[in-house]
């Protein structure tokens, strides 16, 4: 018999002698395990992080100290590795690690524990677990929790730029900090997801754009991207933006001229947002000039009809935002049909539309 098959026997062997006889487990077939399979993920940012895992039951027995011995090496689990995978570099408790696929052990404690996030990842559980192998370790508190049958993993306490990863079993939670680097990973990203087919979109450059006057982050980036969304096709749209950019950037005279452009190019219903825009900032007046504005650019539209009954209903003319609201909703598809219907009954009983 060929030795590397023997050997193999031997390990095999050796793996099932800690499966109890009556447990009806297989490491050969594929059946039903008394700790069963679980998968858990959550984003941060734009980076996928995801825990595998199975669940091992209480059944009644003491597990701190007993069933899981403190001061030894533990996988954090039961059956093959528990593994973590990071898509991109993060931080667990303020110290790097690289994106890759991680074999998660723990060393508990009483009073700490050792997180431990080892190159291997093909392990069956810790048994050749080798030190030499971690990327990382680091010593986390563990907390009284309420009572877990089966063994969980979840990713809470989530933020734009970080998540807590706890293990919680019996009554026992060990949380451990993830943080994500999402400005400079979505930043150093944007370059590549602009190229095959996005490219040729005014849209996609566009996005980019936006993303990044929303975070006041690379606004250089930003303009650039906007740019390019113009050269493909000039629009409101990413004019309003740039101008916006422009403005962030403190660059005033060239934010006022690209909000020209942008405003010179808008539809009815374009202008009408705007306008929106406008009275959600407080600025009514500059607002019902928009509102104006729009009703001549495209008078079809049913928005602009509404618009148009704000401006009547703040002079009080109630007779003629009456009219102008009943054509709004003459023309509103049936599915907006409630939205003028309710200023309807406000400007029939006289009550200014604006303060709704």
């Amino acid at each position: 018999m060929p030795t590397r098959f023997v050997f193999t026997l031997v390990v095999m062997a050796g793996l099932l002698s800690f499966v109890s006889p009556t447990s009806a487990q297989s490491l050969l077939i594929d059946i039903p395990r008394d700790s069963q399979h679980a998968i858990v993920s959550q984003r941060v940012g734009i980076t996928d992080i995801t825990i595998n895992y199975h669940r091992p039951l209480v059944k009644g027995r003491q597990v701190w100290g007993k069933l899981v011995p403190y001061g030894e090496v533990w996988r954090a689990g039961a059956n093959e590795n528990t593994t973590i995978t990071f898509t991109d570099p993060v931080t667990i408790e303020s110290q790097p690690l690289p994106a890759g696929v991680y074999g998660l052990h723990m060393i508990p404690g009483e009073n700490e524990w050792t997180v431990i996030f080892s190159k291997i990842h093909t392990d069956w559980g810790s048994y050749t677990y080798n030190p030499t192998h971690d990327a990382l370790r680091v010593k986390v508190k563990p907390q009284s929790a309420e009572m877990r049958e089966a063994l969980s993993y979840d990713l809470d306490v989530v933020n734009p730029e970080s998540t807590v990863a706890t293990l919680r079993w019996e009554k026992l939670a060990v949380p451990f900090k993830i943080d994500v680097n999402v400005h400079d990973l979505v930043r150093a990203s944007l370059p590549l997801q602009l190229h095959g087919g996005a490219q040729y979109g005014w849209n996609a450059w566009d996005d980019a754009a936006t993303y990044l006057l929303s975070q006041k982050y690379a606004l250089e980036d930003a303009l650039q991207y906007e740019d390019s969304s113009i050269g493909v096709e000039k629009r409101y749209d990413n004019l309003l933006t740039k101008s916006q950019i422009l403005d962030a950037m403190g660059r005033k005279d060239e934010a006022a001229a690209a909000k020209n452009q942008a405003l010179a190019a808008a539809t009815g219903r374009q202008l009408y947002y705007y306008a929106v825009s406008l009275k959600s900032q407080g600025k009514p007046d500059e607002a019902f000039d928009f509102f104006r504005q729009a009703a001549t650019r495209d008078p079809s539209d049913w928005l602009v009809h509404d618009g148009l009954a704000r401006v009547y209903s703040a002079k009080g003319d109630f007779e003629n935002a009456l009219k102008e609201m009943r054509l709004s909703l003459a023309g509103a598809p049936d599915t907006q049909k409630y939205f003028p219907a309710d200023m309807i009954k406000m400007l029939e009983a006289k009550k200014d539309i604006n303060q709704n």
